[in-house]
């Protein structure tokens, strides 16, 4: 007997995949590397501790994405988790076309010339040990080198669309 689909249900798509996933809150972080032309960088909603032995974390980013050629030779990444006082900074790197990297966004270069964001919860920098085709984006395992816990403030959060915080 096949059970009866509700209503709602869709046939799988892109667009149900973005509906479904709009509904899962996620952590926001900013990924950063050194590339040809200079720092690049990008606001990711897909980090995910992957081990702690070796202590690993992986992150999903489009092969269409402007930082992804950078991404796709660089040895070092840097991995921000930005707080909730920084839904601007999140913005501007989830956006086409910005000046990531230009005097509104404080940051210097860090270990292995990775850039390293300034005012963050918590930062590492990471090597690069696998890039993992995944459709139109490319799963990126990366092993922490070193990092920096301490931070002050709550994490910015990524549900329906928006940028906010949590609510106590």
């Amino acid at each position: 007997m096949t059970a009866t689909p509700d209503l709602g249900t869709q046939l799988a798509s892109p667009d149900l995949l973005r509906s479904v996933f709009r509904r899962h809150a996620a952590g926001v972080a900013v990924i950063t590397a050194r590339g040809d032309g200079g720092p690049v960088g990008f606001t990711a909603t897909s980090l995910t501790s992957v081990s702690a032995e070796p202590p690993l974390v992986s992150f999903g980013i489009g092969v269409g994405a402007s930082s992804w050629p950078a991404i796709s030779e660089t040895a070092h990444v840097g991995v921000h988790i930005l707080g909730e006082h920084q839904q601007e900074l999140a913005g501007v790197f989830a956006q086409s076309g910005a000046d990531r990297f230009g005097a509104s966004t404080g940051w210097r270069e860090g270990p292995e010339g990775v850039p390293v964001l300034d005012d963050v919860l918590a930062w590492l920098v990471c090597r690069v040990v696998a890039r993992v085709p995944a459709g139109d984006h490319r799963i990126v395992l990366a092993e922490v080198v070193l990092g920096d816990p301490t931070g002050a403030g709550r994490p910015l959060l990524y549900h329906q669309g928006r940028f906010g915080g949590l609510r106590d």
